[in-house]
């Protein structure tokens, strides 16, 4: 059995930022993966793609990741354009994929597994319940948020959000995405509302800001750790997750592994592409930006 499992879509990415244009792989799915390539963690990853983006997976496969990929008649191609500011990104979607479905999760087994929809469209509720039948569920909350209208990404409404939410453990979300599930700007309040909706831990980025997470009564706030640089904040979302949910898969508190998650986003983000870095790395940038 796997410690944690991702499910979603690679992409296609175009990046745009101040400093240039470029082509990558990208969604939940990547830059997770990649980001627990080098720890010391039962990992594995399902996913949907174009045959045009079958090499990535080789690649990952290559660099020892184990992958079920099955083929779509797309892959998702997502356009992110970034200002100076990196907490702030438009996005377009030029074509998407096909839905996972219950039957190509059927041999799948995981102690946590962390859904990272890329659109509202896919991952099915039934395919919520039929995994929290399995083990427990994380889930990045951006995918059901999103609504593309003549190719641009505009947030809305998650219509089965109440149901949905009583079946995840773990839900990450910004704080744009927090007052749209919940109305509230107020990051405690719409944390509270959450968890009432049934959610165990409640983990809010905020960007340059930090994080914040609540479980059991108690709000954590954790510290975001300011960067070397700040290149690329495509990714650092998932980048946080996949450390968060390893830490805690090996035992941590809920404090440590948010510390530890954002040194590894704070790290991602003075770079191009996903981070590639082992727990030392991260162990040592902590030690250095706590001293």
């Amino acid at each position: 059995m796997l410690n944690i499992c991702c499910i979603g879509h690679i992409t296609l990415d175009k990046v745009i930022t101040p400093h240039n244009t470029v082509h990558m792989a990208g969604g939940t799915s990547y830059y997770f993966s990649k980001a627990l390539q080098l720890m010391d963690v039962n990992y594995g990853l399902v996913t949907s793609l174009g045959n045009s983006e079958m090499p990535v997976v080789e690649k990952l496969r290559s660099q020892g990741t184990p992958i079920t990929a099955f083929t779509s008649a797309h892959s998702v191609y997502f356009e992110n354009s970034y200002s100076a500011n990196q907490d702030q990104r438009t996005q377009r979607v030029l074509q998407k994929a096909d839905a996972f479905s219950i039957d190509q999760l059927q041999d799948v087994e995981a102690e946590i597994f962390h859904l990272g929809p890329l659109l509202a469209d896919d991952m099915s509720l039934d395919v919520i319940k039929y995994l929290a039948g399995k083990g427990r569920l994380s889930l990045d909350a951006q995918g059901y948020l999103r609504e593309v209208r003549n190719l641009a990404v505009h947030a809305v409404d998650w219509p089965q959000k109440q149901e949905a939410l009583q079946y995840i453990s773990i839900l990450k979300v910004n704080e744009h995405e927090l007052e749209a599930l919940t109305g509230e700007t107020d990051i405690k309040a719409g944390a509270l509302i959450l968890a009432n909706w049934g959610v165990k831990e409640v983990v809010i980025t905020l960007g340059s800001m930090g994080s914040v997470i609540y479980t059991d009564g108690v709000f954590y706030n954790v510290p975001a750790y300011i960067p070397d640089s700040v290149t690329d904040a495509t990714g650092c979302g998932d980048t946080y997750m996949a450390g968060y949910l390893f830490k805690r898969v090996k035992g941590a508190d809920i404090q440590e592994a948010g510390e530890f998650a954002a040194a590894m986003a704070s790290i991602k983000i003075a770079n191009s592409g996903a981070f590639t870095g082992t727990e030392a790395d991260v162990m040592n940038f902590l030690a250095v930006k706590q001293d």
